[in-house]
């Protein structure tokens, strides 16, 4: 090989190995702007196919890291004007769940405990409700800790506009009600048990065992369906009525969904097997199961969440 190809391609493999650096954390910023996890992973992709056709013009000016996030924001702003211009307002659905492994990235535990918390469901699809822009601003400002002036950099705008972007992201979302807690990083024992107790009562179908096991005031939603419950009494009314086909399903554990415990539950199917019905994660405060999100869209997430596509008798 001449040298002057050995040089290209030891110039390319170093850059890909630059680029890789930030994968993770670009898919969590992507994520949290997307709200689908194949999306993010997708925008990652393609910022990283427009760093590669630009890298020549790059020539050190910013930091890698900031000329990435300015590529990556670029990306998903034209991926949210591209769904707006395609969609009509009914068809825009719910956001996916997301692994945890696939958007927290590893490094200093302050950092990854607010990484964590602000890829939760809620804080999550509380950011849909923003405006693209917004969105990006409320992220690097909040999540991200980038300064105003560097945020206006990277956005082509001035300081005044993103304080003021910031100020307006920043009332909607305290309008959603969002509370950002700080999440443990790991389960407890408590909490483990907790979850061990949860799956036996919902798989012997149990009422009165899930019923010491949820709290009063809980929630639960089953995206893609407009099904929005609050409080236990009204949860396990639905279970036992409209959701009793879920009586003797199997619940198994899956890798953490968007910093919570995720579980991916079968239903009993005619040839004694079970087949694929919900992706459960499941929210955790004071002891208790607070909320609970059935993903039904099992051809989508369970494999992104490393679940079999059936389990045999």
């Amino acid at each position: 090989m001449p040298d002057a190809s050995r040089t290209a391609t030891a110039q390319q493999d170093e850059l890909t190995a630059r680029f890789e650096e930030y994968r993770r954390e670009l898919t969590g910023y992507s994520y949290r702007m997307l709200g689908s996890a194949f999306e993010a992973e997708d925008a990652v992709q393609e910022t990283f196919i427009r760093a590669w056709r630009g890298h020549d013009r790059f020539e050190g000016r910013s930091a890698l890291r900031s000329w990435l996030y300015r590529i990556a924001t670029n990306v998903c702003l034209d991926l949210l004007a591209g769904r707006e211009r395609r969609a009509r307002p009914m068809d825009l659905g719910p956001i996916e769940p997301a692994p945890t492994s696939l958007v927290v990235p590893d490094g200093d535990p302050a950092a990854v405990a607010v990484a964590r918390e602000t890829i939760r469901l809620a804080f999550v699809a509380a950011l849909q409700h923003l405006p693209p822009r917004q969105r990006a601003v409320l992220v690097l400002c909040e999540v991200l800790r980038w300064q105003a002036a560097e945020v206006a950099e990277l956005l082509e705008t001035s300081v005044a506009a993103v304080n003021s972007a910031l100020q307006r992201a920043r009332a909607t979302l305290a309008s959603s009600d969002v509370r950002l807690d700080a999440a443990p990083a790991e389960l407890s024992e408590a909490d483990r048990d907790l979850l061990a107790r949860y799956v036996k009562a919902f798989e012997a179908y149990d009422m009165e065992a899930l019923t010491a096991l949820i709290q009063e005031d809980a929630r639960q939603s089953m995206p893609p369906y407009d099904l929005w419950l609050r409080g236990r009494d009204d949860i396990l009314t639905w279970w036992v009525g409209p959701g009793a086909g879920c009586s003797g399903s199997r619940v198994i554990p899956a890798v953490s969904a968007n910093g919570s415990p995720a579980f991916g539950q079968y239903k009993p199917a005619a040839d004694g097997g079970y087949d694929p019905w919900a992706l459960q994660v499941l929210e955790i405060e004071g002891g208790r199961i607070a909320e609970l999100t059935f993903f039904l869209d099992t051809d989508a997430v369970f494999p992104l969440f490393g679940l079999p596509a059936r389990l045999d008798p």
